[in-house]
């Protein structure tokens, strides 16, 4: 019999416990595919924020809001390129679960900033030209079914309307992004129609967004916007883009250190699994180990063959239930909008190919080494 024939045979001993431990082994790879989905889907705003991108919110709170002239004057500070509003509006789309990002802005100077949003020519013209327009993420469309001309009631939370019981929006245009991770779940309308129509708060902001012209001195920028508005009625807390984007993520919880935890808990308890299911074919095979020693099989070949077997397990189910995880990523958002960025990233696929041959290393080697310290004769004599 060949050394694969001899590692094949290990596995057809105790086939239960054989399809048990690979099954703990898919279920822990398929939990990892599925939370570092969700980790992705609240840091993806993180991940591909610009560079040379800063957001100017009020020192207190994000929900305190800033006076619109403060636009102008930042504009005018040193190393800002451009400035350009935009506020939560948080209203309910038919049912309050249908839960997606809402915000007023300038139509020019937002997509000026945000380059990555691909709108074509003749939608950017006809939002500029509709009062009542509004462009939505391609994820936000595909997810409701709309069409450029669809008719978007909203019903207001917070910003309620001067005259009627709701918003009413016209789609003129669906955004694609330069990217994957680019986030296409936004829906944006103009300032100009929000600013005609609101009952309160005439002339305020929720925030600013900042292009300065050099990344590398974004930090001395922040300070000097925040230093120009010290002790004003409003004072500013500046960042970059990946920060404030953070700080949205950890309204609910630290989600990073969360899937952290429960992969770390899940990898150490599977690796008591298979480090058992290791341990107790080694002891099984006390007698062959020795059969195999007599017959000229070095240390070296005994250690390798035990270790094979322990990757060759992990391997085969981690690569399944790693593939499961991949598949269920790939499938898209399955809250229905609260995850528009659920993916699988190939990060992560690597993190994860590694982690199964950590495993099958880490769970074999103590018996390995065991089955290599084996004395030829006391092998043979045990029963």
């Amino acid at each position: 019999m060949t050394r694969l024939g001899l590692l094949a045979a290990g596995f057809k001993r105790h086939r239960l416990r054989l399809l048990l431990t690979g099954l703990s082994i898919v279920v822990a790879f398929l939990l990892f595919g599925v939370l570092v989905a969700v980790r992705q889907a609240f840091a993806a705003g993180v991940s591909v924020a610009g560079r040379d991108r800063l957001v100017v919110r009020h020192r207190i709170s994000i929900i305190q809001l800033l006076p619109e002239s403060y636009e102008a004057e930042m504009e005018k500070l040193p190393g800002v390129v451009d400035a350009t509003p935009a506020s939560w509006f948080g209203g309910i789309y038919q049912d309050p679960k249908n839960f997606f990002g809402q915000f007023p802005v300038k139509p020019e100077e937002y997509l000026r900033m945000y380059p990555e949003f691909r709108l074509p020519p003749e939608q950017k013209a006809a939002w500029l030209a509709t009062r009542t327009g509004a462009v939505a993420g391609r994820k936000l469309a595909d997810r409701f079914h709309w069409k450029v001309g669809t008719r978007i009631p909203i019903q207001p939370t917070i910003w309620i309307p001067k005259k009627d019981s709701s918003w009413q929006f016209d789609l003129v245009g669906i955004y694609d992004g330069a990217q994957k991770e680019t986030d296409t779940s936004r829906f944006l309308f103009r300032q100009d129609y929000f600013e005609e129509n609101r009952r309160f708060a005439s002339g305020m902001i929720g925030w600013y967004y900042i292009r300065v012209a050099d990344p590398k001195r974004a930090a001395a920028v922040a300070q000097s916007i925040d230093d120009h508005f010290t002790n004003s009625s409003a004072e500013t807390k500046t960042e970059t883009e990946g920060a404030f984007a953070q700080g949205f993520a950890n309204q609910m919880g630290n989600i990073g250190a969360i899937v952290t935890a429960i992969l770390s808990a899940v990898f150490f308890t599977i690796l008591l699994v298979a480090g058992n299911t290791m341990a107790q074919t080694v002891r099984e095979r006390t007698q062959e180990l020795g059969v195999l020693k007599a017959l000229g099989f070095s240390n070296a070949e005994v250690l390798a063959m035990v270790l094979g077997e322990s990757c060759l397990l992990a391997g085969t189910a981690g690569l399944i239930g790693l593939g499961l995880g991949f598949a269920l990523a790939a499938g898209g958002d399955p809250t229905g909008g609260y995850l528009p960025n659920f993916m699988f990233p190939a990060k992560d696929l690597l993190l994860g190919a590694a982690l199964i041959l950590l495993l099958g290393v880490a769970a074999g080697a103590l018996p390995a080494l065991q089955a290599m310290r084996l004395r030829t004769v006391d092998a043979l004599r045990r029963e």
